[in-house]
């Protein structure tokens, strides 16, 4: 992550030159996920639009995997990357510094660019581990996500809403999301957790190496915390989708989104949402988790910030907001 930051002067040299000057004057970093997420893809998709004009606007798009969404809008701030996918909850916590951004405090500079698809909590378990609800997992070996990530602090949500610490487990393993299958398949934890988007890479890994099941996350505590916070929805992960799970599973979830800082120039994020919006259809084909994204939903689900200059420009002029 050590490349030159867009600076106040770089940025207004970048808006006052055209084609090739702006392109060597304009590089921009997309902070991700695990290389198995959705999160690495959809930024690669969203990079690959961006790039394919980059003639025309002079913005050279790079994506990086990360820790996930807390080190994402933690990096933003610091001013280490520009752009960050994060799920929509954790997006809320930061403008309001609660949860895992109590320490540092509200990032007042945060801005929301777009939302994009749904993250339903999702558990796997080893078929053999007599795992079929949430409930089940106490006494468990369970990998549940590295610090940083939006699973990490997800979970730590669940865990607090059901009375849990993670000493209710016989293991609480810390795996990226790109270790946590293998270990299950080798036998090493019982059950894992990941908010993801579906289809996804980690959870197919997970449930063709080895015979495992998806558990259901749906109980009076799970309910309640959706029915107290916005940011959380109830969600179902269709059955068939995954090998071993043949119904419907219940659980609850985040949307993933798409945000930036009030630092980065309005001209910067009004290129890279055109670029999206205007080349939609092609978007929504390079990732599964993709497929279903309604533009008048973009622009507002699971946004807690307030939209950047730059995207709100291009919401109005598109007609996709007043």
């Amino acid at each position: 992550m050590n490349k030159p930051l867009l600076t106040g002067l770089t940025a207004a040299v970048a808006l006052l030159a055209t084609g090739p000057a702006f392109a060597q004057q304009t590089f921009i970093a997309i902070g991700t996920g695990g290389v198995t997420g959705v999160y690495y893809p959809a930024g690669g998709a969203i990079c690959r639009l961006v790039n394919r004009d980059r003639a025309e606007h002079g913005i050279r798009c790079g994506v990086e995997s990360t820790g996930g969404s807390v080190f994402n809008i933690n990096a933003i701030r610091s001013g280490e990357l520009e752009f960050g996918v994060a799920q929509s909850d954790m997006q809320y916590h930061a403008v309001n510094g609660s949860q895992q951004f109590e320490e540092t405090g509200a990032f007042d500079e945060l801005r929301a660019v777009f939302s994009l698809h749904p993250e339903p909590f999702t558990v796997v378990a080893r078929a053999d581990a007599g795992i079929s609800s949430f409930e089940d997992l106490r006494g468990k070996r369970v990998n549940i996500g590295n610090p940083g990530s939006g699973q990490r602090a997800t979970m730590d949500v669940v865990l607090d809403a059901m009375g849990w610490t993670v000493d209710d487990f016989a293991q609480a393993s810390e795996l990226p999301p790109a270790e946590q299958a293998l270990a299950l398949c080798d036998n090493n934890i019982d059950a894992m957790v990941y908010t993801v988007g579906h289809p996804s890479g980690a959870i197919q890994e997970a449930t063709t190496a080895c015979d495992s099941v998806l558990v259901n996350v749906d109980s009076d505590e799970i309910r309640a915390l959706v029915e107290d916070r916005a940011y959380y929805r109830m969600a179902t992960i269709p059955g068939g989708m995954y090998r071993g799970t043949d119904s419907d599973v219940t659980t609850f979830g985040v949307g993933a989104t798409f945000v930036t800082s009030a630092d980065v120039p309005e001209e910067v994020v009004y290129h890279v949402t055109r670029a999206i919006f205007e080349n939609m259809d092609q978007f929504r084909g390079l990732h599964p988790a993709l497929g279903n994204l309604d533009p008048a939903e973009m622009v507002s689900d699971g946004l807690s910030a307030p939209l950047h200059d730059g995207a709100a420009r291009y919401f109005r002029e598109s007609g996709l907001m007043e």
